[in-house]
C-alpha cells in the first residue's frame, strides 16, 4: 500500500483537532506559563490556583492590605500551601538569608546586640488550630484562639528556630515581641520552652496599657523602649508586616510567609 496522500493526512489532522477541542482533553495543551493571562484553559475552564497564587503574592508584598479573611474560593489553595512543602521552602528561603546576614555582622560583643523576634507564626505555629478553623477563611474566633494558646501545644516553625540556635551560637541576644496579652506569659512561656527556645533575654507581651492599640504602633512603642534600655536591634522578623514596620524596626528585617490573617 503506498503513503498516504498530504490532503488525507491534513483531513486527520482536523477530524483530531475537532475531537480533542469538542471534548477539551486539556491534558494535552499546555497552561498558560504568563499568570497575567486569563484564568481559564480550552473552553473557558477554570485553571485552579491561578487567582488564589495572584492574591498570596499580593499579600506577601503588602499590596493587598487590612484584608479580614481568606478569599472561600482560596481556602483549600492556602491550606495545600500551608500544608505543603512549599510554606516550609519559602520560610527556610527567609530564615537562610537572615543566618547569613547575623554570621556577616560585625558584633561589638557588648551583650546588648539583640534579635526581635515575633511569636505566632514566626516562631510557634499555630497550624493545628487554622487547620481546625478555615485557614483563615472565616473571620477570626478570639475565644477559640485563645482556648488553643491556652493548651500550650503550639509545635516551633523548625526554620525559624534553626535561626534561634545560630543567633545563640553568635551571642546575639534573643528577644520575643508578641501581641499576646500579660495573662497568657505563663503558658507562653512553657510551650516556648517546649518547643525548643531554651532561653531568651525578653518576652515582651501586650500590657492594660497597650490593649486597642495597632499592632504596628505597638510593637513600634515596645522596640523603642528596648533601644532606651540599651539594646542595639540588629535583626527583626515576623511574619506580619505590622511586626517589621514603623520606627525602631532594627538594622534590618526579615518577613516569613502567611496568608492565612492580617494584622494591622
Amino acid at each position: 500500500m503506498g503513503r498516504p496522500s498530504p490532503l488525507l493526512l491534513f483531513l486527520l489532522l482536523v477530524v483530531v483537532l475537532i475531537n480533542i477541542d469538542d471534548h477539551c482533553n486539556c491534558a494535552l495543551l499546555p497552561l498558560p506559563m504568563h499568570l497575567l493571562r486569563p484564568q481559564t484553559g480550552c473552553h473557558g475552564h477554570k485553571i485552579d490556583g491561578v487567582s488564589c497564587l495572584s492574591w498570596r503574592f499580593a499579600v506577601e508584598t503588602n499590596n493587598l492590605r487590612n484584608w479580614k479573611t481568606v478569599p472561600a474560593e482560596c481556602e483549600d489553595y492556602v491550606g495545600n500551601y500551608m500544608l505543603g512543602h512549599l510554606y516550609r521552602q519559602d520560610s527556610k528561603a527567609v530564615t537562610d538569608q537572615a543566618i547569613l546576614y547575623a554570621k556577616s555582622l560585625n558584633l561589638a560583643g557588648d551583650g546588648k546586640e539583640t534579635w526581635v523576634f515575633d511569636v505566632d507564626e514566626t516562631v510557634l505555629s499555630n497550624l493545628p488550630y487554622y487547620s481546625q478553623h478555615d485557614f483563615g477563611a472565616k473571620p477570626f474566633d478570639s475565644v477559640a484562639f485563645n482556648a488553643w494558646v491556652e493548651t500550650g501545644k503550639a509545635p516551633r516553625l523548625p526554620e525559624s528556630h534553626n535561626l534561634y540556635v545560630t543567633l545563640r551560637s553568635l551571642k546575639i541576644k534573643v528577644i520575643f515581641l508578641t501581641g499576646r496579652p500579660e495573662s497568657q506569659r505563663e503558658v507562653s512561656e512553657a510551650n516556648l520552652r517546649r518547643a525548643g527556645y531554651k532561653k531568651w533575654e525578653k518576652l515582651v507581651l501586650r500590657g492594660e496599657k497597650d490593649v486597642g492599640k495597632p499592632a504596628v504602633v505597638y510593637k513600634s512603642e515596645k522596640r523603642r523602649e528596648l533601644e532606651k534600655q540599651g539594646y542595639k536591634i540588629v535583626g527583626n522578623i515576623g511574619d506580619q508586616w505590622s511586626d517589621i514596620l514603623g520606627s525602631s524596626t532594627g538594622n534590618r528585617t526579615f518577613k516569613l510567609p502567611d496568608p492565612m490573617y492580617y494584622l494591622s
